[in-house]
This record gives structure tokens, sequence and C-alpha cells, in this order.
């Protein structure tokens, strides 16, 4: 249930038309219960308290409100459900971005109170450093997505783990041959002076490397189920080396590619571009920035050292750049053409088009 909120005096409260002045609500989110404030647009508190983290409860305080509302909250991992359940009642929520609120709100004394009051005053002079939320369906698609990495990354322990034991007790086998169901099964025949115990590990790796691998082959035929994501990701695999995990990546960490204005912003948010201090004509570059969606970074810069085989181009600009001596730059000019390409194909809503520059024409000899 609610807990016992704190109200401003009654002649701050009415003091403005409540037919033509929204309430700024910041809410300070947790777990188990969120932090609010209510101010007018004059920085007067109104009420502030905290209500639990329980959708019954945050639907039946929102919906009691005496006046219409614009709120916003910091950007957590249980922020979206709030958020869900919270917009349908205001006139406008927002998401803030988390690294930026921090910079924000530094000081000596912290307290959800204290956090809950600057959000508000975010809201109220229209400050808040705002992230995008993409809508619920494609949050859950991209949870799905982000479990398939997971377990795409616990069937690479396993196969390590399978090698690791076999040579710890100095088996013979073929690298190339190791992870195939038939060989296998005949490797565990032939082995002689293993222990038992290891063997049991074995068959239990094997047991769980052939779970995960069956487990995210279902995962993406569930999400190439979706009509909308499949159409999508049909028109960006027209791109030469792009491929299904690739377009499926794109797609549903980037959302809506109408939101980055150039290319630029779009690598950027895919870490694929040096930090950047500049100061009194001065400028440092570091190294690739840490602020960005690893998911996508990742997954683009895999792809990029395999591109150069299937694409043309990009096998041509990957020479060009590995010409000046630095083999991971080179992934990187690649991976930021990629980025390009997708960027162009997801916009457009058209088949990717290699635009060849036209030949000038050759003058005749006179």
């Amino acid at each position: 249930m609610l807990r016992l909120a704190r109200k401003a005096p009654a002649q701050k409260a009415h003091s403005e038309n409540p037919m033509n002045s929204p309430h700024y609500i910041g809410f300070d989110v947790h777990k188990k219960a969120i932090s609010f404030c209510v101010k007018t647009a004059a920085g007067e508190i109104v009420e502030e308290g905290s209500v639990l983290a329980q959708r019954e409860v945050l639907r039946q305080w929102a919906s009691v409100r005496p006046q219409p509302w614009r709120g916003a909250m910091e950007a957590t991992l249980f922020s979206a459900w709030i958020y869900d359940t919270l917009k349908p009642y205001g006139e406008q929520l927002e998401m803030a971005h988390p690294a930026r609120m921090k910079a924000i709100s530094a000081g000596k004394k912290k307290s959800d109170t204290i956090d809950a009051r600057t959000i508000a005053d975010l809201v109220r002079c229209n400050l808040l450093p705002a992230c995008y939320v993409a809508p619920p369906r494609i949050r859950e698609l991209r949870r799905l997505l982000r479990y398939r990495s997971l377990l795409v990354s616990e069937a690479v322990r396993m196969k390590n783990k399978i090698a690791g034991l076999l040579m710890e007790t100095g088996a013979l086998y073929v690298k190339e041959k190791l992870h195939r169901k038939k060989y296998f099964a005949s490797l565990l025949e032939e082995l002689e002076e293993v222990p038992e115990s290891v063997i049991d590990l074995l068959r239990l790796s094997r047991g769980a490397l052939e779970m995960f691998e069956s487990t995210q082959k279902r995962l993406v035929r569930e999400l190439l189920a979706d009509p909308d994501l499949a159409e999508r990701v049909e028109r960006l695999m027209t791109i030469p080396a792009v491929g299904e995990i690739t377009a499926l990546t794109w797609a549903l960490e980037v959302g809506d590619p109408q939101r980055f204005p150039s290319c630029s912003d779009a690598m950027s948010y895919c870490g694929l571009t040096a930090a950047l201090k500049s100061s009194a004509g001065k400028q440092q570059r570091g190294p690739i920035s840490k602020q960005r969606n690893h998911w996508l970074q990742t997954t683009l810069i895999e792809a990029a050292k395999l591109a150069p085989r299937w694409n043309p181009q990009l096998g041509a600009l990957h020479a060009r750049e590995l010409e000046r001596g630095h083999r991971n730059r080179a992934t990187l000019a690649v991976a930021r053409k990629l980025v390009t390409y997708l960027l162009a194909v997801d916009k457009s809503r058209q088949p990717f088009q290699l635009r060849v520059p036209l030949e000038e024409p050759t003058q005749k000899a006179a």
C-alpha cells in the first residue's frame, strides 16, 4: 500500500489553475519501493513519499492523481515494467539516461527523496537527459535474443571443458572432429586409462552442449516467427556479409532506426568510435568508448572479421586499411561501413543496392 506522503500547505498546492498546469513528478525506482516527488511548474513541492513497487498499487496511485502530470525515472534493470504500468496515466513519461543522470545528481548528500526531487526539477525545466525506450514487443523479442547469446556462451564453455578434460587425462583426439556427435560417441568407447569419473563428466558436458545448441536454435525460430521482424531481417540480409544473427541483433537492439540522424550517431551507439576530449583548442582521442550497446558492438566486430570474405567492397576496404599496419583498425573500418549499410537499408525500407560511381567519359584524341 501507499506510505504516508507529505503534502505542501493548501495555499501553495492550489495557487495555480488546476485545469491548465500539469504537475511534474520525479520517480526514484527501486526493487521494492518507489520514491516520488510532485512539483508545480513554479517548483513548489505538492506531495512526496513512496509507494510499493507493485502493479496494482501503482495503478491505484496513478488513477487518483488530481491533475494531469508529466514524469520521468532513471533507466534501471526494473524500470521497464514500471514505465509500462504508469505510462497510460500520464500526459508524458520519460526514461532518463543513467550515465548522464549520475553527472547531474552528483553531490555530498544523496537519498531517494533528493533524487526524486532532482528528477522532478529536470522534467519541469525540460532538462532531462532522456533516452530511447523501445516498444514492449521489441523489448520482449530482444530479451529472447540476449538469452540466446547467453546460451551460445555457455555452449562454448562446455566445448572448452570437454577439450580440457581430455587433455588433463592425456587422451588423444582429433580437434576438428571432437564436437561431432558420432565421433564423440566412438571416442568415449575407445578411451583407455581414463578414470570413470572423467567419462561421466564428458557425457554430462556433451549433454549440456547439445541442450544449449538446440535451445538457441529454437529461440531463433521463435524470433523469426514474428512477421514484421522476419520481413525486416530479410531486407537487412540483402547486404552481402550480413547474416541472420547480425540482422536480428541490429533490428532488435536499434529498434527505431529513425532515432539516429546520422551514421556517426549510429556508430557511436554501437561503440565503434573513440572517446574525444577537447579543451582550449586541443583534442585528445582515447580508446574505444565504453558507453555503447555492447551487444551490437560484439556482433558487428565478429561480423566485420568475416565480412571481407563475402563482400568485395568490404574486402577492398579491409585491405586498404590493413596496409597501414593495424589489423584491429582495419576491422573497425569494416564494422563502421557495415553500420552505414545497415542504417541505410533500415531507414529506406528498401533492399540493399550497391551504388557504383559513374565513370567520367574520356575525351577522344584530336
